[in-house]
């Protein structure tokens, strides 16, 4: 009997030191990944495979928007390639922030060498604007029970904070039990004298620009202008947006998949929450899977299924003992879960 499962598609920050070499160790189409190679090539950016080859990792190099946008949509296709069909059979794909690009290539709505010349171009719009900056900040305690009064205390502050002249601040990613605000640096410095510090909270985000703020729309209509409609067509899984709207098979129109993908993915909240919660309860699938680079986005996950009260979990514990139980959560980036996902 095979398990029904949703892939979850990784955003940027996950392709680091420990990642170097991901490509090499896994990537299952030395074809596929020569055209990519080519699509950079002929845009005179390095390589990914000279990127992911390279001796050591640099985070000048590597954490660049125009790097690592090619190098985790690679990363992230690779590993999707790479789930064994015959035991899995996934039901929905979603993303986090740049991980969209991700899922609309796993789930067929643009062509493998669409889905990299769009991450690809928008990587490299986002890196030669760097317009503004983002940081992250919990709003759930350490044992991850949901706090909706600290989140909306928090959330007032960045209102706050945004009506002073000068100061811009927004919800970028409603990221589990992280709030990701990005602004300008009147808005970010702000924010940061005004929050009791949290362990390493607040955190800047390196390389980061205001993602998913109406401070993008100049790289919005730069991508709509260099990403023609012909590169997308309907999916052939269900595919769950920022929103958390799905587009079904058969029913989803390419313009405004494209639109939403250009214009409102860009310059509004990406609701990264809403989208797992959507997952669980109109797939109610059998486990969650996200493909690599990275390790970080399981904490997120989790924390979303416990704020939608999935399967009755109200914190991490009770997580843990699902997870002991019956494994809900296959991280591809670890080898010993990617074992139980991949064909032997």
């Amino acid at each position: 009997m095979t398990r029904k499962a949703v892939v979850i598609c990784p955003g940027r920050g996950t392709y680091n030191k420990a990642e170097l070499g991901y490509l090499h160790r896994h990537f299952p189409d030395p074809a596929l990944l020569a055209d990519f190679d080519e699509q950079r090539r002929a845009g005179g950016q390095p390589t990914l495979s000279e990127l992911d080859g390279a001796e050591r990792f640099s985070i000048a190099t590597h954490t660049r928007g125009d790097n690592a946008s090619g190098l985790i949509f690679a990363a992230t296709l690779g590993d999707f390639l790479s789930i064994d069909r015959d035991d899995i059979e996934v039901v929905a794909v979603t993303g986090n922030s740049m991980g969209w690009y991700s899922a609309l290539a796993c789930a067929g709505a643009v062509t493998p060498a669409s889905g990299f010349r769009i991450a690809n171009t928008m990587g490299t719009l986002m890196q030669q604007t760097l317009i503004g900056g983002q940081l992250i900040y919990p709003f759930m305690d350490d044992d991850w029970h949901p706090q909706p009064e600290r989140r909306q205390h928090l959330l007032d502050m960045v209102a706050d904070i945004a009506a002073r002249p000068g100061h811009a601040l927004y919800l970028s990613i409603a990221l589990g039990g992280m709030l990701v605000l990005a602004g300008n640096e009147a808005g970010l410095s702000a924010f940061e004298a005004a929050v009791e510090p949290a362990g390493q909270f607040p955190l800047r985000l390196g390389n980061h620009a205001a993602f998913h703020t109406p401070l993008m729309a100049p790289v919005a209509a730069q991508g709509r202008q260099a990403l023609p409609v012909d590169l997308f067509t309907g999916p052939a899984l269900p595919l769950i947006d920022g929103r958390g709207a799905i587009w079904w098979p058969g029913a989803t129109d390419a313009d405004a998949l494209r639109h939403y993908t250009l214009d409102h993915q860009v310059v509004e909240s990406y609701d990264f929450a809403r989208a797992i919660t959507i997952a669980a309860r109109e797939f109610a699938p059998d486990l969650f899977i996200i493909t690599g680079p990275g390790t970080t986005l399981g904490g997120a996950v989790i924390q979303s299924l416990i704020l939608a009260g999935w399967r009755g979990m109200t914190g991490k514990a009770d997580f843990q003992a699902a997870q002991t139980e019956r494994p809900l959560l296959v991280s591809m980036a670890m080898p010993e879960q990617r074992a139980t996902v991949i064909a032997g």
